[in-house]
């Protein structure tokens, strides 16, 4: 090895090291200051202490709007896969003129249209359909809002299936719904999961529907009751917030690493043909 190339790797690896610091240090600080009695923004040997969590747990709001956020993200996650999964296989079956054009036309509305842009039109919509401080009105808002894409990610997973796994099924005698649920829900299962997670990520770190919809700080979520954590100055409550983030940050983490073990996570379908 030439010293030009014994260089050019330690470079490489001082550069590697750089982006890999850049990264970890929030996640440092995200895992110490919790634990910290004097929390700072900076990344710090903490003073160890149990403090911040006893007063994370006198909080009256904390712990509830974290169960409103499971609430509202397995709600969405159960009707956006509901919902998504008949409306794929249907795209993916049924021969529709335009059925394409369609689907990528609904998709680009989904991502041009945001829920900032839509904010007016979808507060009176809720107004009138007596959805205002409803938790199913903010679970219909974003399963309106993550459909689409959820039914263009479905909709490849389906494709991949081949038709002739169905036809096979239904010459031995199987019924439409047991060839939905025994062969292609096993082969799009992986599919399923990836929305699923995705729908409660998404879901989980909405802040302006919530805040939008709810009237009742017992029913807003923990993105949104995270904003209140103030001292009576005025000062963002650091050691609450540092405290709430990292029980905040786990359920999403711990239902990633489960699923993607169980199902792994991809964005294409098939089967070996």
């Amino acid at each position: 090895m030439t010293p030009r190339d014994l260089l050019r790797r330690v470079a490489f690896a001082a550069f590697v090291a750089l982006v890999l610091a850049f990264f970890a240090l929030p996640l440092l600080w995200l895992a110490s200051a919790p634990f910290d009695a004097s929390p700072s923004i900076t990344a710090s040997v903490p003073d160890f202490t149990f403090r911040n969590f006893r007063a994370l747990l006198d909080n009256p709001y904390a712990v509830a709007s974290l169960r409103n956020s499971v609430l509202l993200a397995a709600g969405t996650a159960l009707l956006v896969v509901a919902l998504a999964a008949p409306a794929a296989y249907a795209l993916s079956r049924v021969r529709v003129p335009g059925r394409d054009a369609l689907l990528y036309l609904l998709l680009l509305l989904s991502s041009i249209i945001t829920g900032t842009a839509a904010m007016v039109p979808i507060f009176l919509l809720a107004f009138e359909l007596h959805l205002i401080d409803s938790r199913l009105g903010v679970i219909l808002v974003l399963t309106g809002g993550l459909l689409p894409t959820a039914i263009f990610i479905l909709k490849d997973f389906t494709d991949a299936t081949p038709v002739s796994c169905e036809e096979a099924a239904r010459v031995f005698g199987a019924s439409p719904l047991q060839t939905l649920r025994h062969v292609v829900v096993p082969v799009v299962r992986p599919g399923l999961a990836t929305v699923g997670v995705w729908t409660v990520a998404q879901v989980w770190g909405d802040f302006l529907m919530p805040f939008l919809l709810l009237r009742d700080p017992a029913k807003a979520p923990a993105s949104v009751i995270m904003f209140t954590f103030y001292t009576e100055g005025g000062q963002p409550d650091l050691p609450l917030i540092a405290t709430f983030s990292l029980l905040y940050s786990l359920p999403v983490v711990a239902m990633y690493l489960l699923v993607s073990r169980r199902y792994g996570f991809r964005f294409h379908g098939g089967t070996k043909r």
